[in-house]
């Protein structure tokens, strides 16, 4: 198992939730959200021991959850790190953080357990992800040894 999964797994048990809302405020860690530039999601900041997420007002429902998904993986991975802004283009970013930080929204966001339900149906994992609020073209990054059992 990866030890992106393991931590997933680990802080969802912890904290009874794989709601990255939920977690982050368990955490005292700082949400904002502002009015940022329309192609700017959100970014994570670390200011004298104080975690910060800031997440663009105007985003769907759906855009932010994921965004707060993925800047809470940066609080977990990269705690110390200020990151660069989650940009509509860097969901598909090569770079090694942002993919990590992609990694653990999805394993947050999907969890074995979750796609199991959708063991008996006819959608794919991609339809599976757009259900759980995560983007189809990141469903790739979601560990497929034990999804492959399921499909």
């Amino acid at each position: 198992m990866s030890r992106i999964k393991e931590l997933t797994k680990t802080i969802t048990k912890k904290y009874g939730t794989n709601n990255p809302y939920e977690i982050a405020k368990a955490k005292n860690i700082c949400i904002i959200e502002r009015n940022l530039h329309e192609s700017i999601y959100g970014f994570y900041k670390y200011i004298r021991r104080n975690k910060f997420i800031f997440i663009n007002s105007n985003l769907h429902q759906e855009s932010k959850f994921f965004t707060c998904a993925h800047e809470l993986g940066h609080s977990e991975l990269h705690p110390r790190v200020n990151t660069p802004f989650l940009k509509r283009g860097t969901l598909f970013s090569v770079d090694k953080i942002e993919v990590e930080a992609n990694t653990f929204a999805v394993e947050l966001l999907m969890p074995d357990e979750k796609i199991y339900e959708y063991k008996y149906t006819n959608l794919s994992l991609y339809e599976i992800s757009e259900i759980l609020g995560v983007p189809k073209e990141l469903a790739r990054l979601k560990t497929l040894k034990e999804c492959q059992k399921i499909f």
